[in-house]
């Protein structure tokens, strides 16, 4: 059992630790006989490594684990549910997985309890430690590019751009919470479970976009030209997803990522029955750096009118221009953003806060600085609310008497303007 990436993506389940209850996962434990398709489990068997060692043609058939040591386990999987003791056969092979050492046995078990598509991360790295183990940075590397990389595909789910900076993190986030981490041995490896119910979007838009990112690195060190990278947006190719890329590929030899369809639910629309692993070596850094930095570059800033609450003030003196920093509501998928006003303008969000109010205003959310930014505002007006609303805001406001700040003081991330 391992860590999950953060608080968002979460661990592989098990009898010993039951999982918190979120999402398709919510009371899943193991599954009934009584639900199960045989195919499926056939299929699921086969896709981790367990070995076909014959059986009752047209009846059943007999699977052991993979590795040299089955320990002693061999499961009988009925051919269909016409097998008069199919759900018998059946249970009898759940208890068996639930009870096996086999690592993939609880990979089998989470296909059947919930239909997932996996999703598989493999670096080529040298292993020092004992009986081949990698050491907690290595592991930790992985993780954190796998989680990257999952993130990258939510975005891409959500909307098509080459950056995002703070958009959509709320959405995707949460997209991401109906995602299991199945075991990495060694370090080498790491399997995610995204649910088809909630997540089969980012599974697909994620295959387009690493399959597109790939073609986009071949063309580039074939020809020199950058121009494949920008249609490759359009397949969910972006900063953050080159930047997963280096992340998953720095450090080692070389990496490889595969997706595999849930065997319970239909191939998506527009997909092979079976995504080839992409693979990506130390010689694609330079050409996935120069893309991410294009895409910084060129991603246009976007018009927007912004509903927010003031959380923070500041200026240089007691007149005079200032800065207000917006607790975002309505307008713009990013949860902050920060505003520069003239004197009227500070002095009218200032008394809006002041009355509990939240104000609207308008301009344009700059790319530069990950759209934390608004330039050009414009018609910054007070936006009335019910009296519950008002009530609530005034109370943040008296919990936070540090509301504005002094003319030397300074935020901790104004060290990294937005």
């Amino acid at each position: 059992m391992h860590r999950p990436f953060d608080d968002h993506v979460r661990p592989h389940p098990s009898a010993s630790e039951p999982s918190r209850p979120s999402g398709p996962w919510l009371g899943a434990t193991e599954p009934d006989p009584a639900d199960v398709d045989p195919v499926v489990l056939g299929a699921l068997l086969d896709r981790h490594g367990w070995r076909r060692r014959g059986g009752a043609a047209g009846r059943y058939t007999r699977w052991t684990p993979p590795g040299p040591a089955t320990g002693g386990t061999s499961l009988l999987v009925p051919e269909s549910r016409a097998f008069p003791d199919c759900e018998d056969l059946l249970g009898e092979a759940i208890t068996a997985l639930v009870r096996s050492a086999a690592p993939s046995a609880k990979d089998v078990l989470v296909g059947l309890t919930v239909p997932s598509d996996e999703i598989r991360w493999w670096r080529d790295i040298p292993l020092g430690g004992p009986s081949g183990t990698a050491s907690w940075t290595v592991q930790e590397q992985l993780r954190s590019a796998a989680r990257q990389m999952l993130l990258a595909g939510a975005l891409a789910a959500r909307e098509r751009a080459g950056y995002y900076g703070a958009r959509h993190r709320r959405a995707a986030q949460a997209l991401l919470e109906g995602v299991l981490v199945g075991p990495a041995p060694g370090g080498r490896s790491l399997t995610a479970f995204v649910a088809v119910e909630t997540g089969r979007a980012l599974a697909v838009r994620l295959s387009h976009a690493l399959q597109a990112t790939r073609e986009a690195i071949d063309y580039q060190r074939a020809t020199g030209g950058t121009e494949a990278f920008d249609a490759a947006v359009r397949a969910g190719v972006s900063r953050e997803l080159t930047e997963a890329v280096i992340a998953l590929v720095r450090g080692s030899e070389g990496a490889r990522i595969a997706l595999e369809w849930s065997p319970a639910a239909d191939v998506p629309q527009g997909c092979a029955a079976r995504m080839e692993p992409v693979e990506f070596s130390p010689g694609d850094l330079p050409a996935l750096r120069a893309a991410g930095a294009r895409y910084l570059q060129d991603e246009p800033s976007v018009p927007v009118r912004i509903t927010g609450t003031v959380v923070r003030m500041r200026r240089s003196g007691p007149r005079g221009a200032g800065t207000v920093r917006l607790r975002v509501l309505a307008g713009a998928d990013v949860p902050h953003v920060r505003v520069a006003l003239d004197e009227h303008a500070y002095r009218t969000a200032g008394h809006a806060h002041l009355v509990g109010l939240p104000i609207r205003v308008a301009g344009r959310l700059e790319s530069r600085g990950g759209f934390r930014r608004l330039t050009d505002a414009s018609g910054l007006v007070p936006v009335p609310v019910d009296e519950a609303e008002r009530d609530r805001l005034m109370k943040s406001l008296q919990e936070n008497l540090d509301f504005f700040e002094e003319a030397g003081e300074q935020e901790p991330d104004e060290q990294h303007p937005c």
